[in-house]
């Protein structure tokens, strides 16, 4: 497990790129998207507003906490099959699964 320091750096990174090949929202979504079950809440917003609102804000709590971060992460993984056949997305992806790699 890597130090803080180094997935805050990745996970500004990942800001970064997002905002980059225009994944990143400015409009908030409905309160309703957040009522999700489903893993990567694909069942109620795009895997890019999971990354967004979701995964973005957790990992920023842990950080701000120094909380105790899960003991592995599939978020790369996820990436991999949600922008197969985005080549704009290719180093978003390198970076998600870099970050899975810090656990």
């Amino acid at each position: 497990m890597s130090g803080y320091q180094d997935v805050q750096t990745k996970l500004d990174e990942i800001v970064v790129e997002m905002k980059r090949i225009g994944l990143w929202q400015d409009e908030p979504l409905s309160p309703e998207k957040y009522d999700f079950r489903a893993p990567f809440a694909l069942d109620t917003m795009a895997f890019s507003q999971w990354l967004q609102f979701v995964f973005v804000p957790r990992v920023g709590q842990i950080l701000d906490n120094q909380g105790t971060f899960p003991t592995r992460s599939q978020v790369g993984a996820q990436a991999i099959r949600e922008f197969d056949g985005v080549p704009e997305a290719t180093y978003l992806v390198e970076l998600l699964c870099d970050f899975d790699a810090l656990f």
